[in-house]
């Protein structure tokens, strides 16, 4: 069992399986065919990134250092809050860039959303977590590994 800290975003508690990206995650390339084909659930679409291409990320919690890509990010992160097909958490290991927080900032107020986001979880977070990992992310940010 190992323990991470990071910055609370928005605050919750989950306790379930991770899909981990080792690189920063496009979400224009990973979330938008699935929200426009208005799919049930999110198989990440970004054959760029290979650790989670092909991966369902619905309801789970997602472990990356960063978004990267469209200035569109911010709201196809939004837009999949509202379909309510977005993963449970965003765990960024790296300060959370400012289009993934505009995309929380307008799912949480527009969108009632329960994403929870913590970010500043370090560079030992992303390398010691793995793809299915068991963990529990508790509402002060505390990030476990089971």
């Amino acid at each position: 069992m190992k323990q991470f800290k990071g910055r609370v975003l928005a605050s919750g508690n989950y306790k379930g399986k991770v899909v981990v990206s080792r690189q920063g995650v496009n979400t224009l390339a990973t979330f938008q065919k699935s929200a426009l084909m208005n799919k049930k659930e999110v198989i990440a679409s970004d054959q760029n990134n290979s650790d989670i291409f092909g991966k369902n990320i619905t309801g789970v919690a997602l472990a990356l250092p960063m978004t990267i890509g469209s200035t569109t990010g911010g709201m196809v992160l939004q837009v999949i809050c509202s379909m309510k097909i977005n993963p449970a958490c965003l765990l960024f290991s790296a300060p959370i860039d400012s289009l993934a927080a505009a995309g929380v900032v307008l799912a949480k107020v527009w969108e009632n959303s329960d994403i929870i986001v913590i970010d500043k979880l370090g560079e030992e977070f992303l390398k010691t977590i793995n793809t299915d990992d068991e963990i529990e992310v508790k509402e002060d940010g505390i990030v476990t590994i089971l």
